[in-house]
């Protein structure tokens, strides 16, 4: 077996100091820690989304670049007058050499990047002008310009799945047809459009290679060992740049880095990037180094001064409970004195005038406590609601102008017996016995009134009819079922009384329109609207006399009945 440990009030008074010590200086580390390392963490976030935002405009002023070119096509009129013309000859030559052509090699001088620009036109009378295909990307070593009718793209699939978005003007769309994922192009697509009549005369396709178009994005703008990601609609890596011997590498299954992106809008894409959490290490570590050194040497400090404290008061306080000690043996004799004018010396001033007025105090309060408990439980009896009485006699009063004679009878004498077994000698406590023979006086009484609209049952355990119980607690629940339990023209009620171990139930059911939650919290309410008062007057009888852990419980759903339940101890 364990043996009780006996521990000295100086160590219960340092422990739980030390215990609490321990966990302020751990909190306020942790806290300090994780703020530091946080804040340090968005700082260098915002930083590096800071870098994302410019990389995104620098690709955007790019891509607005080329699309300044197909723009400029778009809302050149002179040159759409030209396309409308499908003369042959000299009108022809006229219009290649004085408007296409010309317009077409300003466009190409509209940016330092090497671009190539395909027109594609409905007039099939203007020639076409293309270079002989190569197998490598000609992009690479010059900018040019091409002109083909449009009836030589228009059975191409690429064509059939051009989709433009948006309203007149700007129906355009980047997208990588024919050999643009081969030479590692992307074109902007351009549809031409007559508009003055409102229809497509040609399609205006610039290529430029994507390293051009994202020449911004270097790893090394974002930090060593970082990745920066380029990714299509589809998920797809467009561009990775990343430190050398990282190239091939999944930076999107790699676990421990921050991720950062930014939208690249009108290519539908998106710039990730992924930074390392080692470069957020050593700062971290500096500052958890710190955290850790201020942690220690606070809480030894604090320990220190702890210590001190409870020696001093741990002393004071074993006189103290040496004096309580004698107290309790009956020793009431038994003073403090301290030195000072602090709060244990003020304690035990007041623990010396305790002790030679403690007895009398302790006879004083007992003895009117008990008379306090008596006038109430007496007040309590005294509020039974007597509207009953005077019911009772009009009845009674009916009666005998009828000439119902043996109904006159039998309510006269059960008034009697009912009044007789409430009066019980002025005695609070009765049997239960007397009580249920009580309720049924008053049932009885009641079943003349109601005639055939009442029906009352009885189940009754022969076993618990010698014990005690507080007098009229059945009545008001019959007669508060009585009052508000009618649901149409016939109630029906039973009285069960039981013992269950050490208790006895009594239980007044019936099968009524019931009440809800709110009603019942109501009811058995100490304090709140006025309902249920006869019920409430028995709880709190019951309580006055056995104690709060027996009383009135109810049950009860609208439309289906009630049932209300007190709860006594077996006592004789």
């Amino acid at each position: 077996m364990w043996r009780k440990i006996n521990i000295p009030f100086g160590y219960k008074l340092i422990l739980p100091y030390v215990l609490c010590l321990l966990m302020a200086v751990l909190t306020v580390g942790l806290f300090a820690y994780a703020h530091s390392v946080n804040s340090l963490r968005e700082k260098t976030r915002e930083n590096l989304q800071g870098t994302l935002r410019q990389m995104r405009d620098n690709i955007r002023y790019r891509t607005d670049d080329i699309e300044r070119i197909t723009n400029s096509l778009y809302y050149n009129y002179s040159l759409q007058n030209a396309l409308r013309r499908y003369d042959q000859g000299w009108y022809s030559y006229e219009t290649m050499t004085k408007t296409l052509m010309p317009a077409l090699e300003n466009l190409l001088n509209y940016t330092a990047s090497n671009i190539g620009l395909s027109l594609y036109l409905q007039n099939e009378s203007l020639p076409e002008i293309f270079y002989k295909a190569e197998e490598q990307n000609p992009l690479l070593s010059t900018k040019r310009y091409e002109i083909y009718h449009l009836s030589r793209i228009q059975e191409s699939d690429w064509y059939h799945m051009l989709q433009f978005s948006g309203t007149l003007p700007g129906l355009s769309r980047w997208q990588q047809i024919q050999r643009d994922k081969a030479d590692v192009n992307i074109s902007l697509l351009q549809r031409l459009d007559d508009v003055q009549r409102a229809k497509e005369i040609g399609l205006v396709r610039v290529t430029v290679q994507i390293r051009d178009l994202l020449d911004s994005v270097d790893y090394r703008k974002i930090g060593e060992y970082s990745t920066l990601v380029v990714l299509d609609a589809n998920g797809r890596t467009v561009l990775q740049s990343s430190p050398e011997g990282a190239e091939g590498g999944n930076p999107q299954t790699t676990p421990g880095r921050l991720v950062l992106s930014e939208p690249l809008h009108g290519l539908g894409w998106q710039l990730q990037a992924y930074i390392p959490d080692s470069l957020f290490d050593q700062s971290a570590g500096e500052v958890r180094r710190m955290t850790v050194l201020v942690c220690l040497v606070s809480a030894l400090v604090l320990a220190v001064l702890g210590i001190g404290v409870s020696g001093y008061f741990s002393r004071r306080i074993q006189k103290i409970v040496g004096s309580l000690n004698a107290f309790h043996d009956g020793d009431f004799h038994k003073r403090i004195r301290f030195k000072g004018n602090d709060e244990l010396a003020q304690i035990a001033v007041a623990f010396n005038r305790m002790g030679s007025n403690m007895e009398e105090l302790i006879h004083k309060n007992y003895v009117a406590d008990l008379q306090k408990k008596e006038a109430e439980l007496e007040s309590l009896q005294a509020q039974i609601n007597p509207h009953f009485l005077y019911n009772t006699l009009s009845s009674i009063n009916r009666l005998a102008q009828f000439g119902d004679i043996d109904k006159l009878h039998i309510m006269v004498q059960e008034l009697a017996k009912f009044y007789r077994l409430s009066l019980n000698r002025g005695e609070i406590l009765t049997t239960v016995g007397k009580e249920i023979e009580h309720a049924k006086a008053y049932v009885a009484i009641q079943c003349i009134k109601y005639g055939e609209r009442l029906s009352v049952y009885y189940d009754i355990d022969p076993e618990v009819l010698e014990y005690a119980t507080v007098k009229l607690i059945l009545q008001p629940l019959i007669e508060n079922a009585l009052e508000h339990a009618w649901f149409g023209t016939a109630l029906g009620i039973r009285l069960v009384v039981e013992k269950r171990d050490a208790e006895i139930v009594f239980k007044v059911i019936d099968n009524g329109v019931g009440m809800n939650t709110d009603t019942i919290r109501q009811i058995l309410a100490t304090e709140g609207p006025r309902i249920g008062y006869g019920i409430r007057n028995v709880d709190s009888r019951i309580k006055l006399h056995h104690g709060s852990g027996y009383g009135v419980m109810i049950a009860s759903r609208s439309g289906i009945g009630a049932c209300i339940q007190i709860t006594i101890p077996c006592r004789m």
